[in-house]
């Protein structure tokens, strides 16, 4: 939650493998093995379950030509999108376990969906298998250049005279409660906008419908470039080298850190020989010079984790959101 980067890592990396097989997560754990793999020529696909322009759909876009050359198939990005991401997540989780069927997502964003949805008809931590987590892109807080306030102090300030409109990527994504912990330690007042993704949420902002967003740093900086939003600050730990002048939100209130992890997920049952050649390229992919300038010039920064570390990463996540989601009383169905 509220916790700096190597400390989340530590913290990850210590959690016991005995815990996380009580809690019926052992499915997140498919060792890798060895062995050959063939996909026979039939094309993969990358379910992204959010609207075309956001995080998810640029890394997918970004991966997905050099992956069918190294898997010897053609991938197709396909956009599945609705109910906070949990319409792609769940196609994905009733899929057959073959390799052809992956979701690149944020992970922060499904491991919250375990609290927040009274039905959901999966469950992430035994239905679908830790792959690779590729990148991490903070949070950026924005607002309409019409906005007269330059900083967070002056932002929360201009909320308590009048609530300002929040538009927030799907009502209790990661985007949303990172604006619900800003609201709790500011006292700034907020009046939420859900929309379907990060793409229409940041569209209504340029357009002047809403006044502030949350957002990943890859999808969201472009128009900061632009000046077609004004950022006010930076949700990560530290500054960002591409906005060495912004400030962190952590500078005004010490330790919070907000951001959207992409990584890529499988049905539960994947075989060993296929996870391991899947997870396999796909960490070389996201190393390629190519790649890696792609996304560090927009914002992202190249986090990468095996099978086993991502597992163990969703189920600290997935606890952790669980009590933020808690306290905020909120829930869907």
């Amino acid at each position: 939650m509220n916790r700096s980067h190597p400390d989340r890592r530590r913290l990850i990396q210590g959690a016991a493998l005995a815990s996380l097989a009580a809690t019926g997560a052992g499915r997140l754990f498919a060792a890798p093995g060895d062995g050959k793999v063939d996909f026979g020529g039939k094309p993969i696909k990358i379910i992204v379950p959010f609207t075309a322009g956001g995080s998810s759909d640029i890394i997918a876009r970004a991966i997905s030509a050099p992956l069918g050359e190294a898997l010897g198939t053609s991938v197709i990005v396909e956009n599945k999108v609705g109910a906070n991401g949990n319409i792609g997540a769940d196609f994905v989780a009733k899929s057959a376990p073959d390799g052809r069927t992956l979701l690149l997502c944020d992970v922060r964003a499904l491991a919250i969906s375990p609290a927040l949805y009274t039905q959901l008809p999966f469950d992430p931590s035994k239905n679908l298998t830790a792959v690779t987590m590729l990148a991490y892109s903070p949070h950026l807080l924005v607002v309409h250049p019409s906005v007269p306030a330059n900083t967070l102090p002056e932002l929360v300030a201009l909320s308590q005279k009048k609530p300002l409109s929040f538009a927030v990527t799907a009502l209790a994504s990661a985007p949303h409660l990172a604006g619900v912990q800003l609201q709790e330690r500011t006292k700034a007042k907020w009046e939420y906008v859900p929309y379907k993704g990060g793409s229409q949420a940041i569209n209504d902002t340029i357009a002047g419908q809403t006044d502030v967003l949350m957002n990943g740093m890859l999808a969201t900086l472009p128009f900061v470039q632009s000046k077609r939003l004004k950022i006010l600050a930076v949700a990560s730990p530290r500054r960002q080298a591409l906005l060495p002048d912004v400030p962190t939100i952590a500078e005004t209130l010490p330790g919070f850190e907000t951001g959207t992890w992409q990584g890529v997920m499988g049905p539960a049952g994947l075989s060993p020989a296929v996870l391991s050649k899947i997870s396999t390229e796909l960490l070389r992919i996201i190393r390629l010079p190519a790649v890696r300038e792609q996304l560090v010039a927009q914002g992202a920064e190249v986090s990468t984790m095996a099978p086993v570390e991502m597992g163990r990463f969703f189920e600290t996540e997935r606890k952790q959101w669980a009590a933020v989601v808690t306290k905020a009383g909120l829930k869907l169905e």
